[in-house]
């Protein structure tokens, strides 16, 4: 059957039609192509079901990029809690390249959080003790090593695995700790040692007069030596129960006052017993017409001061000067100061004087009667009461110790 002309201009519109129609569906999902290569931008403004499209499509990527949004606020706000520990933390990869560094890490390995990401740790890091317990792959028990590249600190470090492969180092700076183990462990040799030496000598006393016939006049000089004996432990305990009692008690309060008056009379008296007259001992304080007070534990007061005057008879030969002084300064604090024209101490161990059991000649020390706590019970009363030791020293010629107190602990009282 043949076309006639009518129908023939009706089919050709109509595939005209279908193909603009077409043309511009391309136009349309071509548009849209490009906007979702670079779907940040607005979407393009489309009629029909391609606008629809465009529309559903920016709503599901604004939905995804919120929540990509929270998730990465989360994941900061997690990291700064981590970064915020006061230990340190350190990701890494399978090929054990850094993800992540906390800046407490970065301090314990001498990294920079920035620059060293996605660098080897082993690279970075080269203490051979963090090395092999990386590549053994056996985290149990921690690593104990120096902190890198010269630092003075002892590192604690622990890795943990997780994920595929990936593993969790966790460092801890043990410095205190370490060094508060070493005081411990120093602590208990030393009065292992000190009180071993007097039963060592019970005991050789005690064989003694079992073993052997000993006259009268013998016998006394062994129960004599012991009973000296007994004294040193007697006093090393005293001293220890002292020194654990200070260093364990809150600061004392500012209501109970004593009679500085009566603490120097008392310092005198015991001073001058010590000596026997082998020294030219002067007690001297500032003039005042009104009694002074010093605020603070009595029994503490004078074991400090005590103690100063004690260890400057003693190290003091005999004729030598010590001269205990007071004095009120002129902002109301006072100042204690014990000077003596004794053997003197060399420079280099001052800073040390106030540890437990330092002596600067330990032979001397024990021959004088000390038992090496003296001048740590010292520091830690005045401590406590909120003062200040200060020691100085010339070989040869003698030694000042002086203790500052407080102007909130030193009174003048009304005579009225």
């Amino acid at each position: 059957m043949g076309w006639g002309h009518p129908t023939m201009t009706a089919l050709l519109v109509a595939t005209a039609g279908v193909m603009g129609l077409s043309v511009l569906d391309t136009l349309k999902g071509s548009s849209l192509l490009d906007w979702l290569r670079t779907p940040e931008m607005e979407p393009p403004v489309l009629p029909g079901l391609w606008g629809e499209v465009a529309h559903r499509v920016h709503r599901v990527l604004r939905a995804r990029d919120r929540e990509l949004a929270s998730e990465r606020g989360r994941l900061e706000q997690f990291l700064s809690g981590i970064d915020a520990s006061p230990n340190g933390v350190m990701l890494l990869d399978a090929s054990e390249h850094i993800t992540w560094i906390s800046a407490v890490a970065a301090a314990h390995f001498e990294l920079d959080p920035s620059r060293d990401l996605a660098q080897r740790v082993t690279n970075l890091v080269r203490v051979p003790a963090f090395v092999q317990y990386l590549q053994a792959g056996e985290y149990d028990e921690p690593v104990k090593f120096l902190m890198p590249r010269g630092g003075a600190g002892m590192l604690s470090v622990t890795v943990r695995r997780y994920g595929d492969g990936l593993r969790l180092v966790l460092s801890q700076d043990i410095t205190e700790r370490e060094r508060a183990e070493a005081m411990r462990r120093d602590f208990v040799a030393n009065v292992s040692h000190e009180i071993r030496t007097p039963l060592t000598v019970l005991t050789g006393f005690i064989e003694t007069m079992g073993n052997l016939p000993l006259t009268e006049v013998e016998r006394q000089r062994v129960l004599t030596l012991m009973a000296q004996q007994a004294d040193r432990m007697q006093v090393l305990v005293s001293d220890l129960l002292m020194l654990a009692q200070i260093e364990g008690s809150p600061r004392p309060a500012t209501d109970k006052w004593l009679q500085l008056g009566d603490l120097l009379q008392r310092l005198e008296n015991d001073g001058r017993a010590l000596s026997q007259g082998r020294h030219v001992l002067a007690f001297a304080a500032s003039p005042s017409d009104r009694p002074i007070e010093l605020a603070g534990v009595e029994s503490e007061w004078l074991s400090a001061m005590g103690n100063l005057v004690s260890n400057a008879i003693r190290y003091t030969p005999e004729g030598g000067k010590v001269t205990v002084s007071w004095i009120t300064l002129v902002d109301g604090s006072g100042e204690f100061s014990v000077r003596d024209s004794g053997i003197g101490i060399e420079p280099e161990h001052i800073p040390r004087l106030t540890e437990r059991f330092y002596r600067v000649d330990g032979s001397r020390s024990r021959d004088t009667g000390g038992t090496g706590l003296g001048l740590s019970i010292v520091k830690h009363v005045v401590q406590r009461h909120g003062g200040e030791l200060r020691i100085t020293s010339e070989k040869g010629r003698g030694s000042c110790f002086a203790l500052t107190v407080p102007a909130a602990r030193v009174r003048i009282r009304s005579t009225a």
